[in-house]
């Protein structure tokens, strides 16, 4: 049997009831007062799903842009030439380049959070199929990631947005900003991206669709949200 550390012996303690349900602000507090670290933690949301992403027709994927951004530094490479280049470059993207920049990833210089192209570069992206798609990184026209608006592209990227995709076990998560952060503003990116997953809801879903809602720190315990306050839940 597993024994219990102080830390989460004392958790435990402060927490009291491990099945209440949390009204969103309720839970921020909470975490605020349970952090131990020195560190600026992430605050993360995750919520379990009531579909099966095996089949197409239940899988959700999609962006969403955090009213208050997400608190971290977000590195953009481009794929582009010539005048959408040089926008790539004045909307602040990281890298920016197109035979030379696939080769450079090649070598395994991946470090990019977003990777953004031009349509007619996916011939040349479409070489790192196997590098970017395990990654995330694949550029993809649905997410708006293949585009011939960079400066736009890489404005969203830089200015908050963010993507989700459901997980084999039907779960959804993603940090929607840092500790720091005002309740006020993580509270309006908690509404931003669970409302995006709501309206993102699968044509193939069956009966309740946002079956459960927690809220974490990067090293704190899981706080269950009541669901009441999830709309479209």
């Amino acid at each position: 049997m597993a024994k219990t550390t102080k830390k989460q012996k004392s958790l435990n303690e402060k927490l009291g009831d491990n099945t209440k349900l949390y009204a969103v602000g309720e839970a921020l507090q909470a975490l605020r007062d349970l952090k131990t670290t020195k560190f600026d933690e992430t605050i993360e949301v995750a919520l379990n799903l009531g579909v099966d992403p095996r089949h197409a027709d239940q899988m959700v994927r999609g962006m969403v842009s955090l009213p208050a951004g997400t608190g971290k530094e977000v590195r953009v490479a481009v794929f582009a030439k010539g005048d959408k280049a040089a926008e790539a470059l004045a909307a602040g993207a990281d890298k920016v380049g197109a035979e030379d920049l696939m080769e450079d990833m090649q070598a395994g210089n991946l470090d990019y959070d977003r990777i953004i192209a031009t349509p007619d570069m996916m011939g040349v992206v479409g070489r790192l199929g196997k590098l970017l798609g395990p990654k995330g990184l694949m550029p993809n026209p649905k997410l708006g990631t293949v585009t011939p608006n960079v400066t736009q592209a890489v404005k969203d990227a830089k200015g908050g947005q963010i993507e989700f995709r459901v997980e084999k076990q039907g779960i959804i998560h993603a940090g929607i900003g840092k500790m720091s952060f005002s309740d006020e503003d993580l509270q309006k990116n908690f509404t931003a991206f669970v409302d995006a997953i709501v309206k993102a809801k699968p044509s193939g879903a069956k009966g309740k669709y946002v079956r459960k809602v927690s809220m974490s720190s990067s090293m704190g315990p899981g706080l269950k949200i009541d669901t009441t306050e999830v709309t479209g839940a």
